[in-house]
């Protein structure tokens, strides 16, 4: 695995769905903990990492992971939308006989956490997002204002159709396919300031450079699908969700800017703040975990009515 090796064995699934496709499963931590289904950012794809593994570990959680449909092992479902990760979850939480579970979502991963709590709530008890996106449609929103050059340019040919946007993503994905952890930060360009390339460095660049490998390794559908969910209709009020929400935000994001974050806070009922103005889009993910983790137990325990973290059924 990428990154320093943690002491929770990693275990590999392939989950079939009733639709004929096959989702990429992977799971780590004590099988009768209370299960953490963790949604990975854009363009990413389930990566054994020990950070998130321990802290998963520490706060009484088994990670379990899954690459989204159209990335690495994960069969495409072209025309997706956010909302359609909620029966995927569902199959694969059926599969390995789990029944509740907490949520967490990294960037692009946000999106499809707030889907469970929305359209899963009998199942999921609390959800964290840790510099998750915003809708675009979002009013009130300039929904590029202070992102880096790079996911300005993406998100306009998402805007101008498929024609466009994919020999983009096939031009970067290209690069991504070879990198290596010392050509992350270079290869993020104006996506990362100061803060978030401090933190790129050691296990999190072996991290991260084999994240992006491996969510181009089968192709770009799973990015490709990714951006026009996105762009389009969620599937999902927000308004709707009654589950506890942390919403984690860093102010020095040039990803998924601070807005995305105080809009979020504003418009789902449950949600309580966690923004961050000197932290990063990465270096929060780094440096908050810990904390992103236990403070979702904890709402997970006040939303099942006691503390008691049940594991699979």
């Amino acid at each position: 695995m990428a990154g320093a090796q943690s002491p929770h064995e990693i275990q590999w699934f392939k989950v079939p769905t009733p639709d004929g496709r096959a989702l990429e499963v992977m799971t780590a931590g004590d099988e009768g903990a209370f299960p953490l289904v963790f949604h990975h950012g854009t363009p990413s794809a389930a990566t054994p990492f020990a950070l998130t593994a321990d802290a998963a570990a520490r706060n009484g959680l088994r990670l379990i992971e899954f690459s989204r449909a159209g990335y690495a092992g994960s069969s495409p479902r072209p025309g997706r939308r956010v909302a359609d990760v909620v029966a995927d979850v569902a199959t694969i939480l059926d599969a390995l006989g789990m029944d509740r579970f907490v949520a967490a979502g990294f960037s692009g991963g946000g999106p499809h956490a707030l889907a469970c709590a929305a359209l899963l709530p009998e199942r999921c008890a609390a959800v964290a997002t840790i510099g998750g996106v915003a809708p675009y449609a979002a009013d009130g929103l300039d929904f590029l204002a202070g992102m880096g050059p790079e996911n300005v340019e993406e998100f306009e040919r998402t805007l101008a159709g498929e024609a466009e946007l994919v020999p983009y993503l096939l031009g970067v994905a290209a690069q991504l396919a070879t990198v290596e952890p010392d050509q992350v930060v270079a290869s993020l360009g104006g996506l990362v300031g100061e803060v978030d390339k401090a933190a790129l460095t050691g296990d999190y660049a072996e991290w991260a450079a084999e994240s992006f490998r491996r969510s181009v390794s089968t192709g770009i559908a799973g990015w490709r699908d990714d951006d026009f969910a996105f762009a389009t209709d969620w599937g999902f009020d927000l308004s709707s969700i009654t589950r506890p929400v942390a919403i984690w935000q860093g102010g020095e994001d040039r990803m998924v800017p601070f807005a995305h974050g105080e809009w979020l806070v504003r418009h789902i009922p449950t949600a309580t703040p966690h923004l961050h103005p000197a932290e990063g889009h990465l270096s929060l993910a780094v440096t908050k975990l810990d904390q992103v983790l236990e403070d979702l137990v904890g709402s997970a325990g006040d939303a099942l009515g006691s503390g008691d973290q049940t594991g699979p059924v």
